[in-house]
């Protein structure tokens, strides 16, 4: 049985532009899960490039699940990117030094905590996700989406702000769906399953 190497950078056969991002982050605060893959019009490089205001010092962190199918120029906006906004001014002045480094004695930026998005979701074309967002397993994530709330599972949203479009199945459906897990399993009931999981989810259950 000829399955595909998890552990492989480029799964394509002489394409470079598509890797398994698990193979390709280098950012410890940045967790993918097997089998998710990157696609990159340029440089699959980029999409670290693409994980904005990440700083060491925050400790917050992307955590991606298996499965995951996330398109070129998809941009996650991180916690470092926060400004004081019931101040009187949003200006971070103490970043400059001088007689402005105790600016931020006393207070702190606001964090969402960690980005977490589930398994088997599809972030589209230029999607932005902001800080904190959770994202249900088998959701989708419509191009140029800017997700400023969380997204259920199994749901499609789209525009900016990014908003529910439809529900892919039915509540019950889901609720299968999300007991089933078939990410979980093994990687040889996965490949013996493929045929069923590129069919509607009745015929899993």
């Amino acid at each position: 049985m000829n399955i595909p190497d998890p552990h492989t950078v480029f799964p394509l056969p002489n394409y470079k532009n598509l890797c398994f991002l698990k193979n390709c982050v280098t950012n410890p605060n940045i967790e993918v899960g097997a089998y998710t893959y990157y696609d990159d019009f340029e440089d699959v490089s980029n999409f670290e490039k693409n994980v904005k205001y990440h700083f060491d010092f925050i400790g917050d962190k992307l955590i991606i699940g298996k499965f995951c199918m996330i398109a070129s120029g998809a941009t996650f906006i991180m916690n470092g990117g926060n400004h004081l906004t019931e101040a009187t001014s949003a200006y971070p002045f103490a970043i400059f030094g001088g007689a402005w480094q105790h600016a931020m004695e006393g207070k702190a930026y606001s964090t969402k905590g960690d980005t977490v998005i589930g398994n088997d979701v599809w972030i589209g074309h230029d999607a932005t996700i902001m800080p904190g967002i959770h994202i249900g397993d088998g959701a989708i994530i419509a191009t140029k989406a800017v997700v400023t709330k969380n997204v259920e599972p199994y749901t499609v949203v789209g525009g900016n702000p990014a908003k529910p479009i439809k529900k892919r199945f039915s509540e019950a459906t889901i609720a299968k769906l999300l007991q089933l897990q078939w990410w979980d399993w093994d990687i040889e009931k996965i490949t013996n399953h493929v045929d069923a999981l590129t069919r509607h989810p009745e015929t899993l259950f």
